[in-house]
């Protein structure tokens, strides 16, 4: 049984409500945070930065220190932590001037922007070199970034499930929720590479944690943005194989 048995025949009569305001948002969010991460890698020359071994959050730190068994110097760590936080405020922004998501998926979905945001922020507000976990202190860069892993694989599943209501292609829901759930499989992956050590990949395996959403929330806005408004129905008939 699919979603659209929840909507009753008036509400299937009326019109999508537009989104493109929210789609053009979400772009900019995840476009900031992809922006900060090239400049801030590029910048990062000796030794040159590695996506596949460093870890994002490396790119926050100064330095020069060496902490969780990497080194750490970042030129322009301030560009890192600045688009962390543009990243958080955005995205929420996003979420929440979606509409069309019925009060038991709206609600759900403004938390999920809201936790996502404050880890986005949390992340650029305490940059992460773990010296505070070292000396005993709150390592809240630890939980933003638990906060952003979790809360964003979480609402690209809602919303990929939500396709229907919010008026994209049934073909990108599923692409957005196997993103979501991509980004736990790596989350696991993740876990267990800290649990051991390190690796010379744990920088990927922490990106398959975060760019399959973030990508796939950049896709869904440009969707939201190009847009037009369109019978409810329609999204019906997509969910049956009609349209």
């Amino acid at each position: 049984m699919t979603d659209t048995t929840l909507e009753t025949p008036a509400q299937q009569r009326l019109p999508r409500p537009r989104n493109r305001a929210a789609g053009a948002v979400l772009i900019a969010g995840s476009g900031v945070y992809f922006t900060g991460e090239f400049i801030t890698a590029a910048a990062w020359t000796d030794p040159p930065y590695s996506y596949t071994y460093h870890f994002i959050s490396n790119l926050g730190v100064r330095g020069p220190v060496t902490a969780v068994g990497q080194f750490m110097y970042s030129p322009l760590a301030s560009v890192m932590n600045t688009g962390f936080i543009l990243f958080g405020l955005i995205t929420m922004v996003g979420v929440i001037l979606l509409r069309g998501l019925p009060a038991g998926r709206r609600v759900p979905a403004i938390v999920l922007g809201v936790l996502l945001g404050a880890g986005g922020i949390m992340l650029g507000l305490y940059p992460g070199s773990a010296e505070n976990a070292a000396n005993g202190a709150p390592d809240f860069h630890a939980l933003g970034a638990a906060m952003a892993f979790i809360s964003g694989n979480v609402l690209a599943i809602l919303i990929g499930r939500s396709h229907h209501l919010l008026g994209f292609s049934r073909g990108l829901g599923k692409a957005l929720v196997l993103s979501g759930l991509l980004g736990f499989v790596s989350l696991i992956g993740y876990g267990t590479i800290l649990a051991n050590g390190t690796s010379p990949v744990v920088g990927l395996v922490e990106r398959g944690i975060v760019d399959p959403f973030l990508i796939g929330l950049m896709v869904v806005g440009a969707a939201l943005l190009r847009q037009r408004q369109a019978p409810a129905g329609a999204g019906a008939l997509e969910e049956i194989g009609v349209a």
